[in-house]
């Protein structure tokens, strides 16, 4: 955060007593992440997917990463009992297709090329990376279920990644 002058704000120190889930909700937000749909096959191999900032590396031997979902999405069980989901991260162009996903809709998959990845996952188009993966295993973790997946199969291309900062869409520029 910057005043009008475009100096940084000082954000105020809160210990765990006053901590609450707003304020913490804020602060991850100051974190610069990748814009991610997270896509499988439900059990009737109709595709499901939703939007995700929660994306990670796990592991390079053996290549493992992962991301997580609130225990209440409605998508829960779908991802627990897919054996695959792809982790398609956005291009900067994608901002409509990552709205899209964010909300309930049964037409999410109407926009964008989508073709079958490992296992039937559905894969989007024009992604700056795509990660295949094998469901190994997803763990309860507070209010989220942890997703690790090991990768079987990678794409992508050089196109401008698409970044979440402060509650904002944002793309990167070189400032180099």
């Amino acid at each position: 955060m910057a005043d009008d002058r475009g100096a940084p704000v000082p954000v105020p120190e809160l210990a765990a007593a006053e901590l609450g889930p707003d304020e913490l909700r804020q602060a991850l937000g100051r974190f610069v992440t990748g814009v991610t749909i997270v896509t499988c096959r439900d059990e009737h191999g109709a595709p499901v997917g939703l939007t995700a900032n929660s994306f990670n590396a796990l592991s390079l031997d053996p290549p493992l990463v992962l991301w997580s979902l609130r225990q209440a999405s409605s998508t829960i069980g779908a991802f627990s009992a897919a054996s695959h989901f792809a982790v398609n991260v956005l291009a900067a162009d994608q901002v409509d297709l990552s709205r899209r996903f964010a909300r309930p809709s049964s037409a999410k998959f109407d926009a964008g090329e989508w073709s079958d990845g490992q296992g039937g996952a559905p894969l989007l188009a024009g992604c700056v990376a795509v990660f295949e993966c094998r469901r190994r295993s997803h763990h309860a973790a507070g209010d989220h279920v942890l997703f690790i997946g090991e990768v079987e199969r990678i794409g992508g291309s050089s196109a401008t990644p698409l970044v979440y900062h402060a509650g904002h869409y944002r793309t990167l520029t070189d400032a180099e």
